[in-house]
């Protein structure tokens, strides 16, 4: 298989695909979007929908995209969520530590979750602050069990537990109402609006399983206490915001992935450009070069980057976070402008700044965020494969529907980077 005279840039729209949505007159966000240049993307290509992870399953965006880079798991080899992001964060992590995923998140009087995103935009003084107050104050009931509380973007936190003399187990549950754990893997549940702090369990009658989910439960418990108590928490609420009241834990795990790195498994030069605590995981773990691109919204920065990234690899991912965060928040305007700027500001400049005689493109999402769901689906995600020497199927843009009529078919999240590799192959002239 000689991939070497390919050339491919891979985007991933994190959470873009979507269902019908009242304020879009009953389209979807891409369907309802103003969209040129991934119009003339689409028209230049062939189209296909994805299932990434599975029929059924609702996936959390790390499953998702290690998928969608051609990596399909069975339950029991997952690391899980927490040990990819604590390797993303840099955080000291060895076998038999336990690592976790969580979100700081707000609770009224009777602890009910009012906000499992404490606002979503949280001060890093802040967020590093009760960081510090829980390290410095947690006692757990086995000596010298360390934690370390690592505030990343926004709501998100990173904890790390390890216990010295102990060999701590990923088989226990979520504290996080929202999310299953289902054999490592985080599962999106559908849920009510009285949710609350769930008991972590362990999911096997194991000592190690016990022994970590009462771990678990005395972080939860005093964190709860000691956040209540903090000063930073009364001048927040004095300010009107939204108080740190806990940290809500999914995704255990304690070991280190072991995974074929990406460059051997695709026989490519693999490159990305990732800013998100996960898909950094995901970089390290793969040992894929990540290209510095600036913040997260810097669309014309990353597109330059991804452009000049074809003069030294042959292939890069790039993961641009920001439809997701309006679908979980249930703004499908505000869903529908985000793909509107990142066309105009992403992809034109994309586009200006490649050869598509020579470069594909390839885009997709990780997963659909449903606007009217707030939370992930298992719902199918577009995928457009498009270069010069792509014959057309006769799709003009990236859409839901006009996806099930594309010429690549249904495929699953693991097949998408081969097929694609395969599709651009057979249709690549010799010379280039």
């Amino acid at each position: 298989m000689d991939n070497s005279n390919i050339h491919m840039i891979y985007v991933l729209l994190d959470g873009v695909g979507d269902l019908p949505h009242p304020d879009l007159d009953g389209k979807t966000p891409l369907e309802a979007a103003n969209t040129p240049t991934l119009d003339k993307i689409a028209s230049n290509g062939t189209i296909g929908e994805v299932i990434s992870v599975g029929k059924g399953i609702a996936p959390e965006s790390d499953i998702a995209v290690f998928n969608m880079l051609g990596y399909k798991f069975d339950h029991a080899d997952y690391a899980g969520r927490g040990v990819i992001e604590a390797i993303g964060v840099g955080i000291d992590f060895k076998d038999g530590d336990l690592a976790l995923r969580g979100n700081y998140s707000t609770l009224d009087e009777n602890e009910i979750i009012t906000d499992r995103r404490a606002g979503r935009h949280i001060e890093k003084e802040d967020a590093d602050g009760i960081a510090k107050e829980l390290e410095e104050k947690i006692q757990f009931s086995i000596p010298d069990t360390k934690i370390v509380v690592a505030p990343t973007i926004g709501h998100r936190v990173t904890v790390r537990i390890r216990a010295p003399s102990k060999k701590l187990s990923s088989r226990i549950t979520n504290t996080d109402p929202a999310y299953s754990n289902i054999g490592g893997m985080g599962v999106a549940k559908a849920v009510g609006d009285f949710l609350k702090v769930e008991k972590c369990l362990p999911l096997e009658d194991i000592e190690d399983a016990k022994i970590t989910s009462n771990l678990v439960n005395e972080f939860s418990e005093q964190s709860i206490k000691i956040m209540k108590d903090s000063g930073i928490n009364k001048k927040r609420k004095e300010q009107n915001k939204k108080e740190l009241s806990c940290i809500l834990l999914r995704d255990a795990g304690n070991k280190y992935p072991d995974v074929p790195p990406i460059n051997e498994k695709h026989e490519m030069k693999f490159s990305c450009i990732v800013d998100m605590p996960v898909e950094l995981g995901i970089s390290e773990v793969l040992k894929m070069k990540a290209f510095e691109a600036g913040g997260l919204t810097d669309y014309e920065e990353k597109a330059k980057v991804a452009a000049k990234s074809m003069e030294t690899h042959n292939a890069i991912y790039v993961h641009l976070k920001g439809p997701d965060e309006f679908g979980h928040d249930g703004d499908a305007i505000g869903k529908m402008k985000n793909i509107e700027e990142i066309d105009q500001r992403f992809f034109k400049t994309l586009v200006e700044n490649i050869d598509s005689s020579n470069v594909a493109i390839i885009i997709s999402a990780d997963h659909s965020t449903p606007c009217i769901n707030k939370g992930h689906s298992d719902d199918p995600v577009p995928v457009v494969v498009s270069a010069d020497f792509i014959k057309n199927d006769g799709t003009t843009r990236m859409t839901e529907e006009q996806a099930k009529k594309g010429s690549i078919g249904l495929l699953q999240g693991a097949e998408v980077v081969t097929k694609s590799l395969e599709l651009i192959r057979s249709q690549i002239k010799p010379n280039h």
